[in-house]
This record gives structure tokens, C-alpha cells and sequence, in this order.
């Protein structure tokens, strides 16, 4: 497996103890010998896909300066594009093709959950998407050709962007440092750094993002999941009156103090239900990246049979795995928001199953005479987590 080469000094201790988070890095042939086997034809080919996201940004050369357009694309719609200053940006492109997800590999050091996608995107010359931030990592690996980026660390505002467009940009940047990255280069960015990306001549970059959900979006989701699972479904009932009420119209202390009992152990966001809920959040696929159940559906013996035949089960592109240990005397995998209970003490297989994305036969073997394992897996399979070559 290809591994991230750090400059000098630098380790993946330090990278996370002094960059990650804090300040950007440019890592000269960090990753010079990957090639992710992807052309620009094969880029724009997978943004006419139906169930792939993309966009065309346009800086000059459209209706108004820096039109967005958004796939699916057909051939008419490269073939009338200009020669420069515009990019394609395809979302997801890991999930997709294989060769592509290979670029994951180096990250296996950071949380893997935190991981979003693989963004590939195409310039023409002077192609951009203008000076703008953004809320989470990305390590910019420059695949193919040169890009230019500029960046700077001060602060931006949340508000202060270029009115009436299609793009959050900003109005004022003043590059601090800037690089020419060659293929082969990785810069990191941490969240909220100003950058700038431009092309000279064609080039391709693949963006490795994590994903950064808001606070508010955590906080929606888990009094939603409080809601149905903590909060009684009674109706409110008045607390024991002592007394007649001498003023109507005055909602007295002892009616809040009953509903702030009934919120108050539901609400409060701590114990196992907290983890439970949050492998199941942090694995949630987006919307048109679903797995579907396996057709027809396998038995345990079945499935061992077959997997011991072929050798090898993969992981489905779309499937995003975690888990946690040691949950109320259980450890729980977690796959596209469904949980799998497992007795604790499972932190070794859950490593087996979750660390690559191929499961050999041989590999897991002295876990395959174990009946709630083997129940796990074809669980796994007969849900759409994993498959064979050939399905």
C-alpha cells in the first residue's frame, strides 16, 4: 500500500500534533509515485452519469462571470466550451472507480469516518473556482499538470462574499504564501484557510475531503433521534395543584419544573446512546449514494460457501463502515447509519472487517467457525455492504 511521504521533520504524529487543523503543509512528492489512472476523457465520460454529481465553473466564457452548471453533461456540452479559464469538478469519484479509492489509502492514519470523498477536478488553462474558504481538511493532491495556489490565514468573514454570483467568493484576497504544485505534490489546508487555485496549462487535482458537519446539524439530529427513541409519548399533565390559581393567566413554577424533568434525562447527551447514535450518524451515506440489499439474498452457509470458492468478498464503493467498542457490554459496527451489535471483545475483527476494503476468505478464517460472525458478515452481504466480483 502507497504511503503519504512527509517532509522532512515531519512524521503522522506531528503532522496531527502541529498541522492538522492548524495550519496548512505543502508536501513535495508526497505521493509521487500514485497515479490514480484517470483521464480528463474519463472525467467528463463519468460527469454524464446520471447518479454522479458535478459541476462546470465557468470564470469567463458563459452567460455571466463565473456561471456554475450542473451535470449531467452530454458531449455537446464539452465540445462547446472554451479553451480556457474554466473547470469540471466531479464529487465522489472513490466511489466510482477503483483505481481512484486506491488514493485513500495513504490517509489510514486519520479517523476514517471523518473521510468524504475524492474530488477530482479538470482545468483548462487559467481554469478556477476563484478565491474562496471552506469548512474542512482537504489534502490537494495535484495528479496531473501544474496549478498555482495561493492562500492566506487570516480570518474571513462568514458574510463578506462577491454578490450575485453563483460562488461564495471573496472579495478581498491577498495571497500570504503561494505554490506551483507539480504532479505528485500534496498541500493540506486546514478549515477556513482563504485559497486560491489556478491552472497553468491543463492539470488535474484530486481533493481528499473530511467531512465537518455544522454543530447545529449535530445538535438537529441528535434531539431528532431523542425525540423518537427518549422522549415519552404521553401527554403533559399537570403537577399536583395544592391551591386554586388566582391569576389564570400566570403559568406558575411547578408546570415548567414538570416538563423540565421530563426533558431533562431524555436530553442529556451522554452514555452509551450517544455513541450508539453518533456511529450511526457519522456513517450516513449521501442521498444518491445508497447500497441495496443483495438479490436473492444468501444463508450463512451459502455465503460461506461461495466466499470460500471465490476467495474474496469486496466492499460496496457506496458502504461506510465504523464502530465502536464496549457499549453497555457490546461493540457495535456501524454501516450507512444501521448499527451491528457484536459481543465485546470484537475489537479485532471489527479492525479485520473495517481496515481494508477486500475481506479474504483465508485472511478472516480463524473468526469463520464462529456462528455470530459468520451471521454478521452474510448480514452485511444480504444488506448491500459487501459483494463478489461478478455481482
Amino acid at each position: 500500500m502507497i504511503e503519504l511521504q512527509f517532509p522532512e521533520g515531519v512524521d503522522a504524529s506531528s503532522f496531527l500534533s502541529r498541522y492538522w487543523e492548524r495550519k496548512p503543509l505543502l508536501m513535495r512528492g508526497a505521493l509521487a509515485d500514485f497515479d490514480c489512472e484517470l483521464t480528463p476523457d474519463e472525467l467528463a465520460g463519468l460527469a454524464c452519469e446520471t447518479d454522479v454529481e458535478a459541476r462546470i465553473v465557468l470564470e469567463k466564457g458563459g452567460t455571466h462571470p463565473w456561471e456554475v452548471r450542473y451535470g449531467p453533461f452530454d458531449e455537446a456540452t464539452f465540445t462547446a466550451l472554451p479553451e480556457r479559464q474554466w473547470t469540471l469538478l466531479v464529487q465522489d469519484v472513490d466511489k466510482h472507480l477503483a483505481p481512484v479509492a486506491r488514493l485513500l489509502d495513504p490517509f489510514v492514519f486519520m479517523p476514517q469516518w471523518r473521510v468524504d470523498d475524492v474530488m477530482v477536478s479538470y482545468a483548462a488553462d487559467q481554469g478556477s473556482v476563484g478565491p474562496h474558504f471552506d469548512e474542512y481538511n482537504v489534502f490537494l493532491f495535484q495528479a496531473q499538470g501544474r496549478r498555482r495556489w495561493r492562500i492566506h490565514t487570516q480570518p474571513v468573514s462568514e458574510t463578506e462574499f462577491i454578490p450575485d454570483l453563483d460562488l461564495r467568493l471573496l472579495p478581498a484576497f491577498e495571497a500570504e504564501q503561494e505554490w506551483v504544485l507539480e504532479p505528485g505534490d500534496v498541500l493540506y489546508l486546514p478549515p477556513r484557510v482563504a485559497h486560491w487555485g489556478i491552472a497553468e496549462g491543463e492539470c488535474m487535482t484530486c481533493s481528499i475531503g473530511f467531512r465537518a458537519a455544522a454543530l447545529r446539524e449535530l445538535g438537529a439530529s441528535w434531539c431528532h433521534h431523542v425525540l423518537e427513541t427518549a422522549v415519552p409519548k404521553a401527554t403533559y399533565r399537570d403537577p399536583p395543584m395544592r391551591t386554586p390559581q388566582k391569576c389564570a393567566a400566570e403559568i406558575r413554577p411547578e408546570a415548567v419544573e414538570q416538563i423540565r424533568e421530563a426533558f431533562s434525562k431524555a436530553f442529556q447527551p451522554d452514555g452509551p446512546d450517544l455513541r450508539r447514535w453518533f456511529g450511526c450518524f457519522s456513517t450516513e451515506p449521501k442521498p444518491h449514494l445508497m447500497v441495496y440489499p443483495a438479490e436473492p439474498p444468501l444463508t450463512p452457509d451459502t455465503l460461506l460457501e461461495s466466499w470460500h470458492e471465490r476467495a474474496t468478498l469486496y466492499r460496496h464503493p457506496f458502504s461506510r463502515l465504523a464502530f465502536t467498542l464496549d457499549v453497555e457490554g457490546r461493540d457495535y459496527l456501524f454501516a450507512n447509519g444501521a448499527e451491528y451489535p457484536l459481543r465485546t471483545g470484537s475489537s479485532a475483527l471489527l479492525r479485520a472487517l473495517t481496515q481494508s476494503r477486500t475481506l479474504h476468505f483465508g485472511y478472516l478464517s480463524e473468526w469463520l467457525d464462529d456462528a455470530e460472525t459468520v451471521n454478521l458478515i452474510c448480514q452485511l452481504y444480504n444488506d448491500g455492504h459487501f459483494r463478489f466480483d461478478n455481482d
